[in-house]
């Protein structure tokens, strides 16, 4: 039984069809990645799993929890979080605070309580105490401790990126989606990357898909790998597979992928 399924999805944007009847599934406790030249529909995948989209046909499902129909929040309390290309911070904020915004989906407190006479003894202030003690796990774990009272605009843009990520596990995750994770990055934060996507399925037990233009790192990481043209499935499979298959490499024109 899979643990995440895709099926039959499509979406389409006027006449544009940017993902077309597309179906795959990913086991629990997998690293799967998917690739494809820009424009092949790879964002519109996260967007319509995590609910920025609304599906034109398909259903998509965790542990058989249908997920199709469902707002972004209501993804996230499902186990679902991601990560954007583009980092999407609160730049004034510190790391520690923005990796607590994760929490909300966590928060139990109704506001009335935060007003209460005893606010040390409410049930708010309780609450506040173990999401604290989350953010700070996650910050040991991502080794971010002499950042965490920093404004992230001041932070290198690799140590943003883990920032982002550690905002997303924030959430307590059962799938992560990672949307380019090495984008802009060297090659000594790529390292880095890759050696956290790792840690994350093997220490965490987190499910992972990520989408990523870098081979290298497709290759350092996935366990299976989908490749996707004009929003349909070219190949599914193991990497050397997919890399190797003739209708890929057309895909990528040619590209270094190898």
């Amino acid at each position: 039984m899979s643990f995440f399924k895709v099926e039959n999805i499509s979406k389409s944007f006027g006449g544009v069809q940017a993902v077309q009847k597309l179906s795959f599934d990913v086991s629990k406790g997998e690293i799967f990645s998917i690739i494809g030249p820009n424009g092949a529909g790879k964002s519109t995948i996260f967007n319509c799993i995590n609910g920025l989209y609304a599906v034109d046909q398909g259903k998509i499902s965790i542990e058989q929890n249908v997920l199709t129909g469902l707002k972004p929040h209501q993804i996230a309390r499902k186990g679902v979080a991601r990560t954007f290309q583009n980092l999407e911070l609160f730049k004034y904020m510190t790391t520690l605070d923005n990796i607590l915004l994760g929490r909300h989906t966590e928060m139990k407190a109704p506001l009335w309580n935060i007003l209460g006479l005893n606010i040390k003894n409410s049930r708010a202030a309780k609450e506040e105490v173990q999401h604290r003690l989350k953010a700070e796990e996650i910050i040991d774990f991502l080794d971010l401790e002499k950042y965490r009272e920093r404004p992230v605009f001041s932070l290198p843009y690799g140590i943003q990126k883990l920032v982002e990520l550690g905002r997303a596990l924030a959430t307590e995750p059962k799938l992560l989606l990672l949307d380019e994770p090495a984008a802009g990055l060297n090659n000594e934060e790529r390292q880095d990357m890759i050696f956290w996507i790792k840690d994350i399925r093997d220490e965490l037990g987190i499910t992972v898909i990520v989408i990523e233009h870098n081979m290298h790192l497709v290759k350092d990481i996935s366990d299976r790998v989908l490749a996707l043209n004009f929003g349909k499935k070219l190949i599914v499979g193991n990497v050397e597979d997919v890399l190797q298959d003739e209708e890929v490499i057309h895909a990528y024109l040619g590209e270094a992928i190898h």
